[in-house]
């Protein structure tokens, strides 16, 4: 009988061959914000998306957003310090409304209520079909859904 592995490699391996690894990894930027940006910048900015490696974030204001250009190149050391390996290739910045709510985590009775549609469950299936564990892939899909759900409730405050 082979030796069981631990969930992390089997994690691992399952979001390399589904071809997620990286944008999963890079999403972890959001929990880790203001630890990695510090305090005033994270009241002033929050990242919005990661799209073809490039970062994109909101800023409350137009100085905010020329002072973040300065600064850029250690932001991108400092995040791609943070996940380990270089995810981010480049960031951009733009003016958008910081949500307070954002700011403190939302608790989860706010944002597990969210109902999703028929779209996001089928896309997170189709994500799912070559985990062959049932275990793994309840847990995954368990993790899926909620990220879509916090996703979700987040962009209503957008």
């Amino acid at each position: 009988m082979p030796k069981p592995r631990p969930i992390r490699s089997i994690l691992d391996d399952t979001l390399k061959s589904l071809g997620i690894r990286g944008p999963m990894k890079g999403y972890s930027v959001w929990g880790a914000w203001k630890e990695i940006v510090g305090e005033s910048v994270a009241s002033n900015a929050q990242p919005f998306v990661i799209r073809n490696r490039i970062l994109f974030i909101e800023a409350s204001h137009p100085t905010w957003v020329q002072q973040l250009q300065f600064l850029k190149p250690m932001l991108l050391q400092k995040l791609n310090d943070f996940l380990g390996e270089p995810l981010i290739g480049d960031i951009r910045f733009r003016v958008g409304k910081i949500p307070s709510s954002l700011l403190t985590p939302a608790k989860e009775s706010d944002w597990s209520a969210e109902e999703l549609d028929q779209e996001t469950m089928d896309r997170i299936e189709i994500l799912l079909r070559k985990i062959e564990d049932g275990e793994t892939r309840k847990s995954m899909r368990d993790l899926l859904v909620k990220g879509a759900k916090l996703e979700q409730y987040r962009k209503k405050f957008k």
